[in-house]
C-alpha cells in the first residue's frame, strides 16, 4: 500500500510518535520515500502522552535517517504539560485552550520562559536554510536578524521540494492541536503539481523512444492507475493519479499497457470513506473511476491519439506460500471469484493451482500479509477455508555449463513427430530468469519454431527438475539441431526442447535458492545477546548493530524458512519488549545438507500423491 501510494504522491508527511520516535517501520517508509525521491515534512505527533521528547525525536530523525531536519515549531511543554506551539518563522507563540481540542487558540507573544530555547532554535532554522541559498547566505552572515518569513519561506519551499530539507512540526492530532498549522505548512512547503518535473515514459510502439508529459492541461491526456479496490455497491473502483491533461466522465481512453480501449463510466474524488461524483479531474488530480474492464494496478491511462506508457510500479516477488482447501462445495464456488478480487487490489500476492495435489496456493510478501488475505476471505467474502503451514518459495538454478541435446521422435503410423534440438545451458547473472538465444546458422531450424522451443523451456522451468520449484537465472543459448518436412511441428520441439532442458539441467550440478530476509530488531540493550543467540541459531547473520537512545538496533540476514513464528519468539525472549521487522532482500543458495533434506521430502511427497 505505501509503496503504490508514494509512487504517484508529490508529497508527505511522515508522522513520528513523541514517545517512541523512529521505529522500524519509520525506517522503512522512509526509505520507500527516498527511493521515489518524495518531497517530506516531519510531524511529530503525540506530544501531550507521558514520556513524549520533541527534542530526542528531532535528534533521532537527523541521526537514524541521516535527514537534515530543521525544526520550524518547538512545543511549549511537554506531557501533560503541553499547552502550545512556538511558531519559529513568525517567532509567536500558539496558546490552546486545555479542553477545547484545538478550536480555541491564540496567539500570544513567547513566554519568557521560552524565549532562551526559542532563539537557540530559531538560529538554527535560519542557519539550516541559508546554507541552502548562497544569496540568503550572504545576507545571514552580514545581518542575521534581518532575514524575514517570506525570505525564509521562499529557500525553505525549493529546498524541500528538491529534497535536501526536512521541517519538522509538532503536535497532538488526537486533540487537534497543531494540525491546522501542519496544513498550512502543506501548502507553504510541499510542492504542487506544476513545481515538479514533466513524467517520464515511453511509445508504446518504440520502447526505446522517450516521451514526456508536462503538468498542464493543454498536454494530452495522462495517468497512472495505482491501487485497485473492490465496492460491494459499485464493483470495482480503480484509483488513477493524472499527470497531464484532463478526463472526463464518458468518454474514452488507451490502457497503453494492455492496447485496449476503456470507457469511463464514472469519476469519483474520495474523501476518506465518502465519494463524491465528479464530470473531469484534471492534472495532479487523484480520483477513483469506474468502468474499466482490463486495468490492473501499474497500467497507464492515456489519450488513445497521444499513447504513453509512464514508468510502471515494481514489485517483489513473493516469497511465502500457504495451501487452502475450501471447507464446503458453495465454499468453493466462491473462492475463485473471492480472490481474483483480491489478486486485483494487491499485486503482490497470487495464486496457482497445485497441478499435482488440486490444492489452491496463496504466495505473499509473509507470514502477516498472507493471514490478513486470508481473514478478508473469512470476512468479506465469506469464504470458508482451511489453511496449511506457510511454505517457502525455493527456487532452483545451476553453477555449472553443459551443451545438451534433446530430442522427440515418435513414428506409429501415419504422421510421425520430429524434434531435434542441441543447446547451451548455462548460469545467468542473478535476476535474470531465462535468457534464451538462437544462434542457428544456415537454417538447421526454420525461425517458425523458435517460439516453441523456447515455451518448452519455460514449461520445464515452471515445474521445475531438481526438486520441483520454479528454476530461475538460466542461460539457453541454442547452437544447433535438425528438422524434418513433414514430421516436425511445433508441439515435437516443444517437447524436444523440455526434455533436452531437464536432461541437461541435472548435469549442471544445480543447487536450490532460499529467500533471505533483512531482519531488524530493536530491543533493550539487556536482551541483546538472547537476541542475537536466537538469530544466529536460525543461521542468521548479524551484520550491524547501533545505539538508538537506551535501546539497542540489532540488523541481521536471515534465511525466510528459519523465521516462522520469530516475531512471538523474539517478543518472549524480551518478555514482550523487542519490536522486529523484515522485508526481502535476496535470494541465496541453500546449505547443501538442507538441500538434501528439502530434496528427499518432495520426493517423499509426491511418492504418497502417487500412491493415493
Amino acid at each position: 500500500e505505501v509503496e503504490r501510494s508514494l509512487r504517484v504522491l508529490d508529497g508527505a508527511i511522515v508522522v513520528f510518535c513523541a514517545v517512541a520516535g523512529v521505529q522500524a517501520q519509520s525506517e522503512t517508509v522512509w526509505r520507500q520515500a527516498e527511493k521515489y525521491s518524495v518531497p517530506k515534512i516531519a510531524f511529530v505527533n503525540k506530544m501531550d502522552r507521558t514520556g513524549a521528547d520533541f527534542f530526542a525525536v528531532l535528534k533521532a530523525i537527523e541521526e537514524e535517517l541521516g535527514a537534515n531536519a530543521i525544526p520550524l515549531q518547538i512545543p511549549m511543554g511537554a506531557e501533560q504539560a503541553f499547552k502550545g506551539i512556538i511558531d519559529l518563522l513568525e517567532m509567536k507563540a500558539y496558546l490552546y485552550e486545555e479542553d477545547n481540542y484545538g478550536e480555541e487558540v491564540e496567539i500570544i507573544d513567547i513566554p519568557d520562559e521560552y524565549k532562551e530555547i526559542a532563539d537557540k532554535y530559531r538560529h538554527i532554522m535560519v542557519e539550516k536554510t541559508a546554507s541552502c541559498n548562497d544569496a540568503l547566505m550572504e545576507k545571514y552572515l552580514k545581518s542575521p536578524d534581518s532575514i524575514t518569513k517570506d525570505e525564509l519561506v521562499v529557500v525553505l519551499r525549493v529546498a524541500t521540494i528538491a529534497n535536501r530539507v526536512v521541517p519538522v512540526l509538532c503536535g497532538t492530532a488526537l486533540k487537534n492541536k497543531g494540525v491546522q498549522q501542519l496544513l498550512d505548512a502543506v501548502n507553504m512547503l510541499l510542492p504542487s503539481p506544476l513545481d515538479l518535473p514533466a513524467v517520464k515514459g515511453i511509445s508504446p510502439d518504440e520502447p526505446d523512444k522517450a516521451l514526456e508529459r508536462n503538468p498542464s492541461t493543454q498536454e494530452p491526456f495522462s495517468a497512472l492507475a495505482f491501487k485497485i479496490q473492490t465496492d460491494p455497491h459499485m464493483g470495482k473502483l480503480i484509483y488513477v493519479r493524472a499527470y497531464s491533461g484532463f478526463l472526463n466522465s464518458g468518454s474514452y481512453v488507451l490502457n497503453a499497457a494492455k492496447n485496449k480501449k476503456e470507457r469511463i463510466s464514472r469519476i469519483f474524488q474520495m474523501h476518506a470513506n465518502q465519494r463524491e461524483s465528479v464530470d473531469t479531474i484534471f492534472t495532479g488530480d487523484i480520483a477513483a473511476v469506474v468502468g474499466l474492464d482490463y486495468t490492473k494496478t501499474g497500467d497507464t491511462l492515456c489519450d488513445i491519439d497521444n499513447p504513453v506508457i509512464l514508468e510502471a510500479m515494481h514489485f517483489p516477488a513473493p516469497v511465502v506460500s500457504v495451501s487452502i482447501k475450501p471447507q464446503s462445495r458453495s465454499d468453493q464456488d466462491k473462492l475463485g471469484r473471492s480472490l481474483a478480487k483480491l489478486m486485483d487490489e494487491d499485486p503482490t500476492f497470487v495464486t496457482e493451482t497445485d497441478r499435482e495435489t488440486g490444492e489452491t496456493i496463496l504466495s505473499g510478501m509473509g507470514e502477516l500479509h498472507l493471514e490478513i488475505i486470508v481473514d478478508r476471505l473469512k470476512r468479506e467474502f465469506g469464504v470458508g477455508v482451511d489453511v496449511s503451514q506457510p511454505k517457502v518459495a525455493y527456487r532452483e538454478t545451476i553453477t555449472k555449463s553443459i551443451t545438451e541435446e534433446g530430442k522427440y521422435i515418435k513414428q506409429s503410423g501415419g504422421r510421425g513427430q520430429y524434434g531435434h534440438v542441441v543447446f547451451e545451458i548455462s548460469p545467468a547473472e542473478s535476476g535474470k530468469g531465462l535468457d534464451f538465444k538462437d544462434s542457428i546458422k544456415g537454417g538447421a531450424i526454420p525461425k517458425t519454431y523458435m517460439p516453441s522451443i523456447e515455451k518448452g523451456i519455460i514449461e520445464a522451468m515452471h515445474d521445475g527438475v531438481y526438486a520441483g520449484y520454479p528454476v530461475v537465472d538460466v542461460k539457453v543459448n541454442l547452437v544447433d539441431g535438425s528438422f524434418h518436412e513433414v514430421d516436425s511441428s511445433d508441439i515435437a520441439f516443444r517437447i524436444a526442447a523440455r526434455k533436452g532442458f531437464k536432461s541437461g539441467f541435472m548435469k549442471c550440478e544445480p543447487v536450490l535458492l532460499e529467500p533471505y530476509m533483512r531482519l531488524e530488531v530493536i530491543t533493550p540493550e539487556e536482551y541483546v545477546s538472547s537476541v542475537t543467540a536466537h538469530i544466529c541459531s536460525h543461521r542468521g547473520k548479524i551484520q550491524g548493530m547501533d545505539n538508538k537512545g537506551k535501546q539497542k538496533v540489532v540488523v541481521a540476514e536471515v534465511p525466510l524458512s528459519e523465521m516462522f513464528g520469530s516475531a512471538t519468539a523474539l517478543r518472549s525472549l524480551s518478555s514482550g519488549r523487542a519490536n522486529s521487522s523484515m522485508e526481502f532482500d535476496k535470494y541465496q543458495q541453500v546449505p547443501s545438507e538442507i538441500t538434501r533434506k528439502i530434496v528427499e521430502e518432495r520426493q517423499k511427497l509426491k511418492k504418497e500423491e502417487e500412491e493415493e
